[in-house]
């Protein structure tokens, strides 16, 4: 009997929370669904045009006894009526029309709010892979710095022994073992906890700790203003003013409605059996004056669009001066990140000599614990600085949408 046992270590990565953010979201199902009754809703106005059927059936009987009853001249004493009714409204083409683009621009709207609602939870959910990757690359590079430390400390201990370095000079280099031990425990609690956000945010229902893929994040550019997801809106709200103004136009024009009726209607006091029929008919309205309201309704329209005009102009200065902002810090934390890196190159061969004349007893247990807390030093502000640069990219690619 062979038994074979494989585990493979997860390795989530952005895309996989993207989706799965996406797929889980209740606001984006709720947007996606109000869409969907939009497209009901210029259904339900299409059939309401239709001619519409009713059946109504409606009796009566008011006795009269001893000469007590209400009186029949009123009443009929007994009446009875079973029909069947048609109605239809009368309107233009044009009036119809701009319903329909009532309802489209409110459906535009919600798509246009969808897709936002899309990048924010995108950008929310690439924030947080990004802060818990630089937190898995502090954990990664604090387990390295303490499996270097513990294999200097087996040298340092055998020359400690052998009288080439004191005492001293050992427990002070193991009080900064013990210490990047201490910050290797602080750094997996780190990643633990900003990992456990990053599936909260994600909808995902999962306690366990996993390691994640270097996010690759490529800028995007700046479009045309005209073609921005954030300006889309005051496009749509500048055609639903217009539209706006036309309905109101159209709902001061006559109106007109048509109805026909069939069946049975009778009081019963002659020949009962003949009363069978039919009535056709129609309702015409005019407006005439209403106290000056159509006025009223156009000033309306005048401020909330004067007001969206604010809202545009403010978002523009806003959106240029974000962008260029942003581009600018970029720049400079790709250079911030060269230089580190050079620096990183220095600090890595004066270890390399130091641990070379650590061996030899050559070196300064001072001066070996100086080299190793520049290291750490530089190596932080390379994760800082590349999880910064990367936090401005996301940042920038969700203002060029």
């Amino acid at each position: 009997m062979l038994t074979c046992s494989v585990t493979l270590a997860q390795n989530n990565t952005l895309n996989y929370y993207l989706e799965t953010a996406k797929s889980k979201s209740p606001l984006l199902k709720d947007l996606r669904n109000q869409v969907l009754m939009s497209q009901l809703d210029s259904l339900r106005l299409r059939a309401g045009l239709k001619p519409q059927v009713n059946a109504t059936s409606a009796g009566l009987f008011a006795p009269s006894i001893n000469g007590f009853g209400y009186s029949g001249a009123i009443t009929n004493v007994h009446t009875l009526n079973a029909l069947l009714t048609v109605n239809k409204t009368i309107i233009g083409r044009q009036y119809l029309n701009s319903q329909l683009a009532a309802i489209g621009f409110q459906r535009d709207s919600i798509i246009n709010l969808g897709k936002i609602s899309e990048l924010d939870l995108a950008k929310s959910i690439t924030g947080q892979y990004i802060t818990a990757y630089g937190s898995l690359e502090q954990y990664k590079f604090s387990k390295e710095v303490v499996d270097l430390l513990t294999k200097e400390d087996t040298i340092l201990k055998k020359l400690t022994r052998a009288n080439v370095y004191r005492q001293s000079d050992y427990l002070t280099f193991l009080v900064t073992l013990k210490q990047q031990q201490v910050s290797l425990l602080q750094a997996r609690l780190q990643y633990k906890n900003d990992f456990a956000t990053l599936n909260y945010l994600a909808g995902i229902a999962d306690t366990s700790m996993a390691d994640i893929g270097e996010p690759t994040l490529q800028r995007t550019y700046t479009p045309e203003i005209s073609s921005s997801i954030f300006f889309k809106k005051f496009q749509i709200d500048s055609m639903r003013f217009l539209n706006s103004r036309k309905l109101i136009n159209y709902s001061y024009r006559p109106k007109l409605n048509v109805f026909a009726d069939g069946g049975y209607e009778s009081d019963f006091t002659y020949e009962p059996y003949k009363n069978w029929g039919t009535s056709f008919g129609f309702n015409l309205t005019i407006p005439i004056y209403d106290g000056g309201q159509r006025k009223l309704q156009f000033r309306r329209l005048a401020l909330q669009q004067e007001t969206s005009q604010y809202y545009k102009s403010f978002l523009d200065v806003q959106y240029r001066q974000q962008i260029a902002l942003l581009n600018q810090q970029i720049v400079e934390n790709e250079g911030l990140i060269l230089k580190v890196k050079d620096q990183i190159r220095f600090t890595e061969a004066l270890i390399k000599v130091d641990n070379e004349l650590l061996q030899k007893g050559d070196l300064k247990v001072a001066d070996l614990i100086l080299a190793i807390n520049n290291f750490l030093t530089v190596r932080n502000l390379l994760t800082q600085t590349t999880v910064s640069r990367l936090q401005l990219i996301n940042q920038v690619n969700y203002w060029n949408k």
